[in-house]
């Protein structure tokens, strides 16, 4: 697992930012700025509330647009805060949201002088002595950073050269403890009207601001994601040469693909667009529900459709992480969803730092409800996050709902990912592809916690849901079949193209996993726990006995469906492997019970 290691403290930044007098007239300085910049918004915000336009459709996107060009006039940090509130909807409005997310890809560079000057400095040598050649201006400007593409001396490999700005640590510095000591002075106003710490949302903001500005730790983002998605071959992350990187230069293999959302271009390279967005699907779940460790930016100048077919990713500086309790209760509040159990949904907002311990969520589970028929429609194929982003936005001015950051990151991404696919394909419904890939996950996954959360969707109320049992399979077959598809076109498409950029260790052939779905490793778990658990033994010889008739037809069914899905021959070998271990557990169950009584 890769560690996020952020240098932040609000006790570090005031000692950065003030630790000479020059940082401290520096910090008065930056205020006096700040003041100018935000004083003239919000003098305007009060012009138009005494003339009464404050509502009038056009002022408000004059004021949307006058805000991101202060923020952008303001600099980097501002620049950033106004990046991560386009995806705060209980702090601000949807139409300045929409407003402020052109800050994601309309940002100024810097003179390409300094850039070149702080590369050889993090080199320690002349840049023609690493590259045999570099572009003279940036292929890609960001808020903290601009992007170059080279030509390895040593290699001949083509490689992108990302360098920091210039002078950029202090001045974040000096905002983020002017950003803090406006947050301790209006907290209890945020607290009161808006249901969030102010405090909190500033040291979130950064702490996730400071890990940026450390290109190793994006180095370590690149190398961890590299590992996560070694075996998958529908993915591909770009190699980073640790060698050449420092605190402000990353250098990393360039990608040379398709934009996302070109769709005459995927289309003419002879790529099936379903299936490429079948693939961003499942690997953005799958950073999310299997690795918890997840790009927090993917929007479409951030993944590439390769022409063999795979899904590629860059820039990792935005990442996040999510503890394994956490990825369980994520999964559960799928689960809660599905089943349409609102009451534990609204427990899972408590376990996922939306609710504050104690909070009383009565008059939030029909609030809830309401939420989820509306976003779904008629049925679950229909739902999509923008819908249902756009119905929460309501709610968090009603109760006391905040967002962690971390999960502002995860709606963002979702939010990105499912706008990229619906570019990609009107009709795309992100739970058509979602969905399989959580079943498949619950039916095959070995984890202990996953196979809980089985139980708990297939039993409800005390019966066991058959239907729920047969929607499964149906939807992990699907699932899968899908995955082995894309994975087999890969395959193909990569044994005819020739290699990107030259790297054979790359880019080299891939091997398209077995089709299909194997439920005999869940089988042989299914019988390991009805023999060793009492209470699940007696559930299952419920249902199979429910409203005092024997459920033949529905095991019937089922047997049916798994008759393709499961290796006789394979059950037969691990059960008799296993045997002796379960025995054993089956004995000392026995022996404690006689004891016991």
């Amino acid at each position: 697992m890769c560690n996020l290691i952020s240098k932040y403290t609000p006790e570090y930044v005031r000692s950065r930012a003030l630790e000479t007098p020059a940082g401290a007239f520096a910090v008065m300085a930056r205020v006096a700025h700040i003041v100018t910049g935000l004083g003239t918004y919000f003098g305007c915000l009060a012009f138009d509330r005494l003339t009464g336009t404050e509502d009038n459709i056009e002022t408000v996107r004059r004021r949307a647009q006058q805000l991101r060009e202060t923020l952008t006039e303001l600099g980097p940090s501002f620049i950033k805060a106004g990046q991560v509130l386009a995806n705060r909807p209980d702090i601000v409005r949807e139409d300045y949201m929409n407003e402020l997310c052109i800050l994601q890809d309309d940002v100024p560079p810097f003179p390409d002088e300094e850039a070149f000057a702080i590369i050889q400095e993090q080199l320690g040598r002349p840049l023609e002595a690493v590259f045999s050649s570099i572009s003279e201006q940036p292929v890609a400007a960001a808020s903290l950073g601009q992007v170059y593409k080279a030509v390895l001396r040593d290699s001949g490999e083509e490689v992108a050269v990302k360098v920091q700005r210039p002078g950029i640590e202090p001045l974040i510095l000096r905002d983020l403890y002017v950003f803090r000591a406006l947050g301790s002075l209006f907290n209890a106003f945020s607290q009161q009207r808006l249901g969030c710490n102010a405090e909190l949302v500033v040291d979130e903001f950064g702490e996730k601001l400071l890990e940026e500005l450390d290109y190793m730790q994006e180095a370590r983002n690149i190398e961890e994601f590299g590992r996560n998605f070694a075996s998958d071959p529908t993915v591909k992350i770009p190699w980073v040469r640790r060698d050449l990187c420092g605190s402000k230069v990353v250098v990393m293999e360039w990608i040379e693909g398709i934009r996302c959302t070109d769709i005459p271009g995927i289309r003419n390279s002879g790529i099936d667009v379903d299936e490429f967005i079948r693939v961003g699907v499942v690997s953005g779940l799958r950073q999310l529900l299997e690795f918890g460790l997840f790009h927090g930016d993917p929007h479409p100048g951030n993944i590439f459709c390769l022409r063999d077919g795979r899904i590629a990713y860059v820039d990792f500086g935005n990442v996040a992480q999510l503890s394994n309790s956490n990825k369980q209760v994520l999964i559960d509040a799928v689960v809660h969803a599905v089943n349409e159990d609102y009451e534990e949904m609204a427990g899972d907002f408590i376990k996922l730092g939306f609710l504050s311990p104690g909070t009383d969520i009565t008059p939030i589970v029909p609030a809830l409800e309401n939420i989820w028929r509306d976003s779904k429609g008629q049925q679950l194929a229909d739902f999509n996050f923008r819908t249902v982003t756009s119905k929460f936005n309501e709610l968090v001015y009603q109760y006391p709902i905040r967002i962690p950051e971390r999960y502002s990151l995860v709606i963002r991404s979702l939010l990105t990912q499912e706008g990229i696919c619906m570019t990609l394909e009107p009709e795309f419904h992100f739970l058509e592809v979602a969905y399989p890939y959580v079943a498949r996950r619950l039916l095959t996954d070995e984890d202990p916690a996953l196979r809980e959360r089985l139980i708990q969707v297939l039993f409800q109320g005390g019966k066991f849901q058959w239907a729920r049992l047969t929607n499964l399979i149906q939807l992990a077959r699907e699932g899968g079949s899908g995955i082995a598809a894309s994975a087999a076109a890969s395959a193909a498409a990569s044994r005819s193209a020739s290699p990107i950029n030259g790297s054979s260790s790359s880019t080299g052939l891939v091997r398209a996993p077995k089709a299909g779905l194997d439920l005999s490793d869940t089988v042989r778990d299914a019988a390991r726990l009805l023999l060793l658990d009492e209470k699940l033994r007696r559930q299952v010889l419920m249902a199979l006995t429910e409203d005092n008739q024997l459920h033949v037809e529905e095991v019937r069914q089922v047997l049916s469906l798994l008759q393709d899905d499961v290796s006789p021959g394979r059950l037969a070998t691990q059960v008799v492997r296993d045997l002796p271990s379960i025995g054993r557990q089956v004995m000392l169950s026995w022996a404690d019970k006689v004891l016991i009584s």
